[in-house]
């Protein structure tokens, strides 16, 4: 039971980081965390450890948990890298992968399609992150493939979160349509031009997300 608690309090945390209803800075408090959500404190430093892990959360010995949140600029330009290193693996992925990185990008993708046909944002997720990483694995370079899952990691709740844009999921996995067909038509170029475009629109559209969030909770505030 509190390993499936984990999951889902790391999350609703996530989504108060970046909407803004926590604060860059701002302690997180376990005991108070637990009684808000009607756990343990066990869960809770679970879930903040993993956040820790995504650098949404720094973890000080003997202080606590505080809240770390990027700014408008560094966002974007964590986007704008991470699209640059996802074209760099479309590109090798086209020379170098093999059946069975074939396989395993065939197999997200299709993973992709049914959580997208369902409308499930919350199954989309884990397959879009495993689609992306095939990508990564079928370079055949190891120091690129981790460092496009170490920054993966670092923009996870970004990601996560501008799936919630209305026809984001369908939009998402038609940019996934063309990528694959591209990477099976062995042209590198399109593939490196279809992931990057297909990673500047999250940020942008995160972006876009990010500032309706933050004024609904402003307004919030301001109605208190």
């Amino acid at each position: 039971m509190r390993g499936e608690q984990t999951p889902r309090l790391r999350e609703a945390l996530e989504d108060d980081i970046v909407a803004g209803r926590l604060k860059p800075g701002q302690r997180l408090d376990e005991v108070g965390l637990a009684e808000r959500f009607g756990v343990s404190r066990t869960p809770i430093r679970e879930a903040l450890i993993q956040l820790s892990s995504s650098g949404l959360v720094e973890i000080r010995p003997r202080r606590g948990a505080f809240v770390v949140l990027l700014g408008p600029r560094e966002l974007i330009e964590s986007f704008e890298l991470m699209a640059e290193i996802e074209a760099s693996c479309g590109r090798l992925a086209v020379q170098r992968m093999g059946p069975s990185d074939r396989e395993a990008i065939s197999d997200a993708h299709e993973t992709c399609r049914i959580a997208a046909a369902a409308g499930d944002e919350e199954a989309y997720y884990p397959a879009n992150a495993r689609f992306h990483a095939a990508i990564y694995a079928a370079t055949g370079n190891r120091v690129l493939a981790g460092e496009a899952l170490r920054l993966q990691r670092g923009l996870q709740p970004y990601r996560r979160l501008q799936l919630k844009v209305p026809r984001r999921v369908e939009a998402s996995f038609a940019e996934h349509q063309g990528i694959v067909d591209a990477l099976f038509a062995g042209d590198g170029p399109l593939a490196a031009e279809r992931l990057r475009a297909h990673v500047l629109v999250q940020g942008e559209r995160f972006m876009t997300l990010l500032a309706a969030l933050q004024a609904e909770s402003e307004a919030l505030e301001d109605a208190g």
